[in-house]
């Protein structure tokens, strides 16, 4: 008869602290996921949109303000499969509304879910984005979720559903000029997104 399979240690946020500085580190599930700084599309797409979404929505400045809109916030959410723990995500931009986060934490995370994330997917990050992430920020809440692909010159909307979590709503691609919610106040030109 066969050895018992050995349990796999579930990884704590120690971990997450040990990891190098040019990596980025998630725990999710007691799983401890370690990526690649992203690539310059990646990082170019990112930061055009934020810089798009800053100024109207975080400043107030030709738009309506009212939002925090941060680059690559660390957030906490209790690990449901381990009280006690924390589960740690990173996502490449979150938002949330000053009415439910009038001042930001003192601490190196964030212990409120956003209302709005944006994940922009790579190679070497799309399945644990989609497979992983989109769940957990499902059940904690987050109502609005975008997943941009700089490769194939994409934004996924998704909106959380009750019962249903994030369920996609459109897909906007190339050059396409949108309006989407929470930020349909402005207009936003994705040929921005992938001009190099």
């Amino acid at each position: 008869m066969g050895q018992p399979a050995e349990k796999r240690r579930r990884a704590t946020y120690a971990d997450l602290e040990a990891v190098p500085p040019n990596k980025v580190a998630e725990l999710i599930g007691g799983v401890l996921h370690v990526l690649p700084r992203p690539a310059p599309p990646h990082t170019r797409a990112a930061s055009r949109l934020g810089g798009k979404l800053s100024g109207p929505f975080d400043l107030g400045e030709g738009g309506p303000g009212g939002w925090h809109i941060l680059d690559e916030p660390e957030i906490h959410f209790p690990d449901p499969a381990s009280p006690g723990d924390v589960e740690a995500v990173v996502p490449d931009l979150a938002g949330w509304r000053v009415e439910r986060m009038p001042e930001l934490p003192e601490t190196a995370f964030f212990p409120l879910a956003p209302d709005w994330i944006c994940e922009v997917l790579s190679p070497s990050t799309e399945e644990h984005d989609r497979t992983e992430k989109m769940p957990v920020y499902a059940r904690e809440g987050v109502v609005h979720a975008w997943l941009v692909d700089p490769i194939r010159r994409t934004l996924e909307v998704f909106s959380l559903v009750p019962g249903r979590g994030c369920a996609p709503i459109a897909t906007h691609r190339d050059a396409a000029r949108v309006r989407i919610e929470p930020f349909d106040a402005i207009e936003i030109d994705l040929s921005l997104l992938w001009a190099k």
